[in-house]
């Protein structure tokens, strides 16, 4: 793996100690909860250049907007559950980048801790079994959504975020951004768009500056923008391939296995994947046995979407008219 850089002159990492991917997804909207199989892997990924490049002229990156506080995670009332060890807190300006696989500038992990994140969703069942399963354990992971699947269910990514995970973008369409069919505007678009789609599936809400490029591919001027925009870029140190499992105790016998060399690092799954949510229980459960502990990372600021984008998404999903819509959702009595 080749280091990517000069992606920041200067850390990015505030610490806070508190008290405590490759699947290429589908495009259609899921028939209720049924489960749709992942095509094949796409190839490895290339390196990542340096983010930190000036805006260009005419670019204005709309500041953070004000928010209320995302609401925090339930009180631990398990013994002995996993928990969450410390949180971070992470200033994204200027497009840092985390994980070793492509970003070696920022090691802020110490030995036994680990990052947990989960890609492609929200999806029916297996998502909510994921955030049960952290929930059991009092623990908590990022969710890197698809911005189709965020409009396809957006109770389920509501409730991943009330349960108090970080939430960030994958995309649009998961669409493999190095693809040369793709120019710089399509590029732009798929992040953008993506981005627009996880605020409108939150009810407005921004979500975390936090981006993971499908299949991990990092086109060099994609990075540029990304670091323009204040987006911290996640690799990973730790690859599940839980897309490749036939089975879920092949998931935890890989990420043990890579862990146990490594020593710590960023987790990469899938709440899309089926077998990922049968494997989180135990796999949790490992952890805790192996001495590891769980790194919590939130964002110093929400991500500021593009107006033009969040214009362009509503063309594309149908939202119900009045007429549609049941009159109880429409007209609601709260005084009598």
């Amino acid at each position: 793996m080749r280091v990517a850089a000069g992606l920041i002159l200067a850390s990015a990492l505030s610490v806070a100690l508190t008290g405590a991917a490759w699947s290429q997804t589908p495009a259609a909207k899921p028939a209720g909860a049924a489960q749709a199989a992942p095509a094949a892997a796409a190839p490895a990924a290339a390196p990542a250049p340096a983010a930190a490049a000036p805006a260009p002229a005419g670019f204005v990156n709309p500041p953070p907007p004000k928010q209320a506080p995302q609401p925090a995670r339930a009180a631990c009332n398990t013994p002995g559950a996993l928990g969450v060890a410390r949180t971070v807190e992470i200033d994204t300006t200027g497009g840092p980048g985390f994980g070793f696989e492509h970003f070696k500038e920022l090691d802020f992990l110490r030995d036994h801790e680990v990052v947990l994140t989960f890609d492609d969703g929200p999806w029916p069942k297996n998502t909510p079994a994921v955030l049960k399963a952290l929930a059991d354990e009092c623990t908590t992971g990022i969710f890197f959504s698809i911005g189709k699947h965020a409009t396809y269910e957006p109770e389920i990514l509501k409730q991943v975020y009330a349960a108090g995970h970080a939430v960030g973008s994958h995309t649009w369409s998961h669409a493999n951004l190095n693809n040369k069919k793709l120019n710089e505007a399509q590029r732009k678009e798929e992040i953008e768009k993506g981005l627009s789609a996880v605020k409108w599936a939150l009810g407005g809400i921004s979500p975390a500056p936090f981006f993971r490029f499908p299949a991990l591919q990092h086109p060099p001027e994609m990075v540029t923008y990304l670091g323009n925009r204040n987006m911290a870029i996640f690799s990973c140190d730790i690859d599940s391939f839980d897309f490749k499992a036939s089975k879920p105790e092949k998931v935890i016998e890989t990420v043990m296995k890579k862990l146990d060399t490594k020593g710590k690092g960023i987790i990469l799954m899938h709440d899309f994947q089926k077998h990922t949510a049968e494997a989180l229980p135990e796999l949790l459960k490992r952890l805790k046995a192996g001495g590891y502990k769980v790194v919590a990372m939130r964002a110093k600021f929400p991500a500021s979407t593009l107006p033009e984008y969040d214009q362009e998404l509503l063309k594309d999903i149908k939202l119900p008219t009045v007429s549609q819509r049941p009159v109880n959702s429409v007209v609601t009595t709260v005084s009598e």
